[in-house]
């Protein structure tokens, strides 16, 4: 996918480093095969609502006040989540408040790939997904 409207509901739990997110346009690494390269839309304690850069620059490219945020997160329920890629341009909506309004400036950014649900390592944790919809943008 390259320009659309990713809308889904997440709910995130457990202890420890308890961190999930959204890939898009994003390719699978081979080594390790269980990673992949691009953007994730972040969720966890400190990337609530982030744009981050995974396997490739491995950074925060964008993210809300963190301090704020723990007040917009539904524990234990379902959260909303809106990922709005068009063209350079890339915009989060965590429940109903946008948190990142991003416009990648690296020409050498690939503008599509895949989408993946992703759990990160390092802490007992569980993440669902559901209803999830996308809309293709021209």
């Amino acid at each position: 996918y390259g320009n659309f409207v990713l809308r889904l509901k997440w709910k995130l739990a457990g202890t420890g480093f308890v961190n999930a997110g959204i890939q898009f346009r994003s390719e699978r690494l081979r080594d390790p095969a269980h990673e992949m390269t691009g953007y994730q839309a972040d969720l966890g304690d400190k990337y609530w609502g982030a744009l981050y850069d995974e396997s490739r620059r491995n950074r925060v490219l964008a993210t809300p006040d963190q301090a704020a945020m723990p007040a917009r997160i539904k524990a234990d329920d379902w959260n909303d989540y809106e990922i709005r890629a068009e063209g350079r341009r890339i915009r989060l909506t965590l429940n109903g408040t946008q948190t990142v309004d991003y416009t990648e400036a690296d020409a050498a950014i690939p503008l599509s790939g895949f989408i993946g649900l992703q759990i990160h390592g390092g802490g007992k944790a569980l993440v669902s997904y559901k209803d999830l919809t996308i809309v293709e943008l021209p």
